[in-house]
């Protein structure tokens, strides 16, 4: 009865956590979606085009809502001994844990197949709107910068765009390797044959190889988390079997 008492215990405090985490996300994102520039005078100018462009309020909203369920089913069902909220806890808790597993068995079996995807997907935005659309073009100004990158494949993903026509068939700073940098403005235009002897990777490239580097990193933080719900999904079944 001890153990019972102490896996109640903290099986509460664990998914009273999670409770207020689901709290605070559901918060910013309403925040976001309801009363996005406020938010956006504290965060900056950047946060502006990267909110535009991933709908991270939508985002966050959604995710706070599985975790506020998540947190008050396993608070509920540990403080008032409800079978009927631990099962439920635990058969959510499985969806997400099978579908991280699948998402990771995609990620490592079909990486070229999302590639190819991807690259239909996003290749013909960027020749679409790139140097039309200011948010979409900050956005990928500053995935390029922060990741030493050129495109989504390389410089050819910006022929034809409208940043390529408007200044005279050159591509963006950031696909030339021998760039000299002014206040984040390149001092000579990046031309076909610069871009052409440059060494910069596509940005999906760049980014696997990113996380091959940090491949224990991420592994560690992946393994942690998968360990978390593992021991959740066991002790909430310990206490559904063991309440009457």
């Amino acid at each position: 009865m001890q153990c019972f008492g102490f896996l109640k215990t903290m099986m509460f405090l664990f998914n009273l956590l999670i409770f207020l985490c689901g709290i605070a996300l559901l918060a910013v994102g309403i925040w976001v979606s309801v009363d996005g520039p406020s938010f956006l005078k504290i965060f900056g100018p950047l946060s502006s085009s990267a909110l535009q462009f991933v709908n991270v309020g939508y985002f966050l909203i959604a995710a706070g809502a599985v975790i506020f369920v998540l947190g008050f089913l396993g608070c509920y069902g540990a403080h008032a001994e409800n079978k009927c909220a631990l099962m439920m806890f635990f058969v959510i808790l499985l969806v997400i844990f099978i579908a991280e597993v699948a998402a990771a068995v995609v990620a490592l079996v079909y990486t070229t197949m999302a590639e190819d995807f991807l690259t239909l997907l996003i290749v013909p935005t960027i020749k679409n709107n790139y140097g039309s659309q200011k948010d979409f073009t900050q956005v990928w100004n500053s995935t390029m910068k922060g990741l030493n990158c050129c495109g989504f494949n390389n410089y050819t993903d910006f022929e034809g765009s409208p940043y390529f026509s408007e200044n005279n068939n050159t591509f963006p700073a950031y696909c030339c390797t021998d760039n000299v940098y002014v206040n984040d403005t390149a001092k000579e235009p990046c031309t076909m044959q610069k871009a052409e002897n440059s060494t910069v990777q596509g940005c999906f490239d760049q980014l696997l190889d990113d996380i091959r580097t940090n491949a224990v990193t991420v592994g560690g933080v992946a393994a942690g988390i998968a360990a978390l719900e593992l021991a959740a999904m066991i002790v909430s079944m310990y206490l559904y079997s063991n309440l009457k």
